[in-house]
């Protein structure tokens, strides 16, 4: 099952036709979607469907993987092939950040944490950094939390408040894009809580692509939802629709928790 690509200026990600293999083991099978500009959209679908390694695409991850590789198909972000070879991987991923599973804090300050990605960029000049790591914390609803711990070690958060410090050192290098691979996994309903609605408010200046496990996640976050099985995109749709009203068999067997 493929959704129809767009090529609108308002299209942030167009997949057409995309196969993904693992050495001989196709894990996507051609994959067709488009993500639209500052829009939410979750992947869902069992472990091992497939979710994940079309997240991971989109900023070349996969690249890092010895024999993962695109088969046939096309990537395109603003309407660039990401796979070609005047495209940067490094510059790729400054503009399509990513937020992973585990929240993974540098073994620094929390302000060398924000600050890590704009010095690699070449931002040396001190008032400069200290707006963007402000900006980037306060975008990432922590600034309060932390205005005063600036240079404690990042290891002295919560977990929540690690993830949140994660986003805010995700989006101080200015993406356009950001992926979240199972971002509240590790959380309590707090932390997640307080994530989410991060999420809702980055809407406003990002593209947002999340891979949860967590439907009720995904009705309360996304805009819309793309159900994986077995490496096929089984059906993409409004949120809504998939969640209350989908026109497949298997989303309805698996939202409504009959597999999974």
């Amino acid at each position: 099952m493929t959704a129809p690509v767009s090529n609108s200026p308002e299209t942030a990600i167009a997949v057409d036709g995309v196969d993904f293999c693992y050495g001989r083991s196709r894990a996507l099978k051609e994959i067709s979607l488009e993500v639209r500009k500052r829009e939410i959209v979750a992947f869902i679908g069992p472990s091992g469907c497939g979710k994940s390694t079309l997240l991971r695409c989109f900023n070349r991850m996969n690249d890092l993987v010895p024999g993962a590789r695109v088969t046939q198909g096309t990537i395109e972000i603003d309407g660039v092939e990401i796979h070609s070879p005047e495209v940067d991987p490094v510059e790729l991923r400054r503009r399509v950040g990513m937020v992973f599973q585990k929240s993974n804090p540098f073994p620094r300050t929390i302000y060398e944490n924000v600050a890590y990605g704009p010095r690699l960029a070449g931002i040396s000049d001190k008032s400069e950094l200290d707006g963007i790591v402000e900006k980037a914390l306060r975008g990432s609803a922590l600034w309060d939390e932390v205005k005063d711990r600036l240079n404690e070690s990042a290891f002295g958060l919560s977990g929540g408040q690690q993830q949140r410090l994660c986003i805010a050192r995700t989006i101080a290098v200015k993406p356009e894009i950001v992926l979240m691979d199972e971002p509240c996994s590790a959380l309590d309903p707090v932390a997640t809580a307080k994530v989410e609605e991060l999420i809702l408010d980055l809407k406003r200046d990002y593209t947002i692509v999340i891979v949860t496990h967590n439907m009720q996640q995904a009705t309360r976050v996304s805009d819309r939802t793309a159900f994986f099985y077995l490496g096929e995109m089984v059906e993409f749709d409004e949120t809504s629709t998939i969640f209350s009203n989908p026109r497949r068999q298997e989303t309805e067997d698996y939202v409504t928790g009959r597999f999974g």
